[in-house]
Formats: C-alpha cells, sequence, structure tokens
C-alpha cells in the first residue's frame, strides 16, 4: 500500500463527508487544501445527500463509485454511506493502493454537539476510519438561518487549515495520539471566533417529536434544505408537490425543543461553540457508561442471581 512516504513529502488527504459530494462545505474545504499546494487531495463522498444516517454501513449490495470533476483532487462519488465511503476510500481498492495520511469529513452544515454526534454521518465518517487506524477529523459548522450564509463555509475552511497543518506535523513528528479521533465545530459567527478549544462531548440535543400529516412529500431534503434551514419551525421548508395518502397513517418529525432542560458544563462542547470557540473534542469508539451506574448493576446483577435461585426452590 502506498502512503506519504511513497509518494513524495506530500501527505495524502481523503476528504469525505455526509451532505454529498456536491455539497458547498466539501467543496470549499478541497479548494483551500488543494490551493494550499501541501497535499495531495483524494475524495471519496456519497453521491447524495446522507445526512443523519449515523454510522450506518451498506452490507448485502455492491456500491457504484463514479469517478467526479473536483479541480486539483481525485474523486469518487459513491452510492453509498458516510461510512462506507470512509471505508471504501481507505482501503486502497479504489485509489490505485494510496493509503491516506489522514481522513477528514466535513465541512458539514449545521453542528454535531453532544448527543447529536451520535446520528452524525459526518461523525462516522471520522469514526469509521479511526476504526481502521488512520488518524480523522469531523469538521462541522454552526449553520443558523438568517445568520449564516454560504461565504461562511469558505471562512470555517479557512479557519480549520491550521488544525489540519498542525495534525499532520504531528502525524509527520509521530507524536500524534492514537487513541482518539477529533470532532470540530466551528461557530456562526467564525470571522471573530475566540480560538482553539479543547473541549468534551456534552449532553446537548435538539428533541424531536412526531406530527400526524394527511399529505405524502417525495423525499426531497438535501444539505440545502435539511440543514441549512435548521432553524425553521418545522425544521425544513419543502414546497415539492405532495398528494394524499390513501392507505395507512403518515408522520412527520417536528422539532419539540432545542436543548435537554439542563444547563450545559463547562468545557463541553455545544457550551464552548455558542461562546464563540472553534471546539476540539477528542472522541473515542467505544460507548463509556457512568461510572457511578457499574456498583449498582453490580450489585444489581448479584440480586438477579439470588432471586432466581430462591425461586427455583
Amino acid at each position: 500500500m502506498e502512503g506519504a512516504a511513497a509518494i513524495g513529502s506530500r501527505p495524502v488527504l481523503m476528504i469525505t463527508n455526509d451532505d454529498g459530494i456536491d455539497a458547498p462545505g466539501l467543496r470549499f474545504l478541497v479548494d483551500r487544501l488543494v490551493a494550499a499546494d501541501r497535499y495531495r487531495v483524494l475524495v471519496c463522498a456519497p453521491d447524495s445527500d446522507k445526512s443523519g444516517v449515523g454510522h450506518c454501513i451498506t452490507w448485502r449490495r455492491p456500491l457504484s463509485a463514479k469517478r467526479a470533476d473536483i479541480m486539483g483532487a481525485t474523486a469518487f462519488a459513491v452510492s453509498g454511506t458516510p461510512a462506507d465511503c470512509a471505508s471504501l476510500g481507505i482501503s486502497g481498492k479504489l485509489f490505485d493502493g494510496v493509503i491516506p495520511d489522514l481522513v477528514i469529513s466535513g465541512i458539514n452544515i449545521g453542528c454535531n454537539c453532544g448527543y447529536h454526534i451520535v446520528y452524525s454521518g459526518t461523525v462516522a465518517a471520522a469514526r469509521e476510519a479511526f476504526l481502521y487506524g488512520l488518524p480523522s477529523l469531523a469538521i462541522s459548522y454552526n449553520w443558523k438561518g438568517g445568520k449564516s450564509n454560504v461565504n461562511d463555509m469558505k471562512l470555517a475552511a479557512d479557519a480549520c487549515l491550521p488544525l489540519i497543518n498542525a495534525v499532520i506535523n504531528e502525524l509527520k513528528a509521530k507524536t500524534y495520539p492514537e487513541g482518539s479521533f477529533l470532532n470540530i465545530d466551528v461557530p456562526t459567527d467564525v470571522g471573530n471566533h475566540k480560538g482553539f478549544k479543547i473541549t468534551k462531548q456534552g449532553k446537548y440535543m435538539i428533541r424531536i417529536g412526531w406530527e400526524q400529516t394527511f399529505l405524502s412529500t417525495p423525499a426531497l431534503e438535501t444539505y440545502q434544505t435539511a440543514n441549512m434551514d435548521v432553524d425553521s419551525k418545522s425544521g425544513y421548508t419543502d414546497n415539492s408537490p405532495s398528494t394524499p395518502v390513501e392507505d395507512g397513517l403518515l408522520f412527520k418529525r417536528v422539532i419539540v425543543s432545542r436543548d435537554n432542560g439542563e444547563e450545559e458544563e463547562e468545557d463541553t462542547d455545544h457550551k464552548a461553540l455558542e461562546e464563540g470557540y472553534i471546539t476540539i473534542t477528542p472522541l473515542g469508539a467505544l460507548s463509556h457508561t457512568e461510572v457511578e451506574a457499574v456498583p449498582y448493576f453490580k450489585g444489581w446483577l448479584m440480586h438477579m442471581a439470588d432471586h432466581s435461585t430462591s425461586s427455583s426452590l
């Protein structure tokens, strides 16, 4: 397998996302990395919007990978999930044996903090690379309707370049830690951000409920609607034609509230992001429980065993 050492001094970066290969966040990031003239840039991203699919993978059917025209990069649009794209892109099968030195997922339109990390295809792509031993970053921009515009995505790419360069320098020096990948969120007012801040994953979550509807609307959500209009009352606006449903019940997702009702702790990702910092949250792949819960469940298991024994007498 060919890596940076085999192709000279230029490290290999692979870019993916969940908004799709045509999303502005990915395109602006690739443009900046190509313009830096320091890296060999590969792109392996979904051929359409795959937001909110989490760490879903495609198992039973083959995926198509079609060449995409992105100036300065070798790019493929893949008919799979973000995790699929990360897995295929680092496999050596797609890019003629080349294995990237660093995988970057993003830039996502909409932040990925707190519990939303579980749902995020952006984070899942970075996690997938991490699972297979490759350093990875997930980058998201805290888009807010009425405040943000597409130019902010360019500013987000510029703001993250020093971080990407720093990670590459650590990798070259063989001092970069292997036990985590990084989830990065860029604040809404990126032009006046307060700098980088190491944070921990919090419990922030936009609560989603359900409402019954009587019209069948085609699934046309894309990064233009599902993410950019996340501040609208219904979560997105879709003016496409709708038709009544003859059989069964239809339900649509609606935003109920924008937090979990608890005050956020200091140094958590969402709190620091709202304060104007570019947050850097080291993540692992294991799901850790609260330490305080372990003694309870040990006692509960012993009680269950005692009860089972006495019941059998």
